[in-house]
């Protein structure tokens, strides 16, 4: 009987398999992640566009950043209902409210940024992301990791906004 001998490559890879997938049962995010980056890792330019590092590098980034917001979010339903209350004083009670609607405002913009994280999310797993829409010309890594949600290079980004201006002032 032939022995099946492992070495410890391809060990070590079956171990990261197997925490991927476990974690993508259990919808734990930060498992789901295929490889494992130093803390100190970013993007280069002297490396392929859109390897598997930058990949994993703007997957987690998009993530915590995910995950940053819904604790905000939970911690302002969860502020509001304890901040419920009955104010005699006009004045008062007009300032609460206004605080309020501005915060729930603030809220909503988020709502709308995490649909555009669940977007670069996807993009990465189709493998379209960091390319630009318009012109499917590789974004600079500068662009995305100050903007990952990015869906344009910047020089599609400032013709957009060229031409909404114009538009507007027509």
């Amino acid at each position: 009987m032939p022995k099946f001998v492992l070495s410890n490559i391809y060990i070590l890879k079956y171990i990261k398999f197997l925490i991927y997938l476990v974690g993508g049962i259990m919808g734990l995010d930060f498992i789901k992640s295929k490889e494992f980056l130093t803390e100190d890792y970013r993007p280069s330019d002297q490396e392929p566009f859109m390897n598997e590092d930058q990949v994993e590098y703007f997957r987690n980034k998009l993530l915590d950043w995910r995950k940053s917001i819904l604790s905000e979010s939970k911690d302002t339903i969860k502020g509001m209902k304890e901040e419920t209350r009955n104010i005699p004083d006009l004045a008062d009670r007009a300032s609460e409210e206004t605080d309020r609607a501005l915060e729930l405002r603030t809220r909503d913009r988020q709502r709308k940024l995490i649909s555009k994280i669940e977007a670069a999310l996807r993009r990465i797993e189709d493998g379209s992301y960091g390319y630009c829409d318009e012109t499917g010309e590789p974004i600079s890594l500068k662009r995305l990791d100050a903007r990952p949600i990015a869906t344009l290079s910047v020089e599609a980004q400032e013709r957009h906004e060229r031409r909404e201006r114009d538009h507007r002032d027509d």
